[in-house]
């Protein structure tokens, strides 16, 4: 069984597939607390599902794009089964992660898109290092920047261990509504970073407070 706080079809916000319709399976509970979350409505709300009923739920919106994501996926077991299932059935599925949990059990055709937490995120201390030696050349690494502090910190993680060369994308997003995305894009274009602006798209159409988009 699942805990699941909502399921909901959307544009994808993030990452390379940004701009893509995709159907978003997002799971209750998290471990971390970061002082920028903007689903903290996802800590503890949810409702119980079997694996069928979740693949049953997706299959309604008939998009082939499927986002799992939290909360934190990774803490509850059954995630695994569902990410197989849903590979099975000829989706791509993309895993939204903190970072903080072992990815070796995700599978191999899953886009895992981990998170590097930021010392503004309250959380830095927990990231899970050895992750970055089991990414690959399909997975994308995030960095959420508050500041000028948080910048330095996932540019020097990017270049000390040449992220670009180990996944697809390497991903730096300001927080919403408090970097200036324009003072990141020059920061990124001063140090020549080979990384990629995100901007959250999906907050961008809807607005940062609304929720299932």
């Amino acid at each position: 069984m699942l805990t699941i706080n909502e399921i909901f079809h959307s544009i994808q916000g993030e990452s390379t597939y940004a701009g893509k319709p995709c159907v978003f399976v997002r799971l209750t509970g998290c471990d971390l607390r970061c002082s920028w979350c903007d689903t903290p409505y996802a800590f503890t709300e949810g409702q119980k599902m079997s694996v069928d009923a979740v693949l049953q739920q997706i299959d309604k919106y008939g998009t082939p794009l499927v986002e799992v994501t939290g909360g934190e996926p990774l803490l509850q077991e059954d995630v695994y089964p569902l990410m197989e299932r849903l590979l099975e059935a000829g989706r791509t599925v993309l895993l939204e992660t903190g970072g903080q949990i072992d990815i070796s059990r995700v599978p191999g055709a899953v886009v895992k898109v981990m998170d590097v937490k930021c010392p503004a995120s309250g959380e830095a201390a927990k990231n899970e290092w050895a992750n970055i030696d089991r990414l690959g050349s399909r997975d994308q690494v995030k960095f959420v920047i508050e500041g000028r502090g948080d910048y330095e910190f996932a540019r020097d993680i990017v270049r000390r261990h040449a992220l670009e060369r180990r996944c697809a994308a390497v991903l730096f997003s300001p927080v919403h509504g408090v970097l200036d995305p324009k003072a990141l894009s020059e920061w990124i274009l001063e140090d020549r970073l080979p990384v990629r602006l995100q901007l959250q798209i999906h907050k961008h159409i809807w607005g940062a407070a609304a929720r299932g988009v």
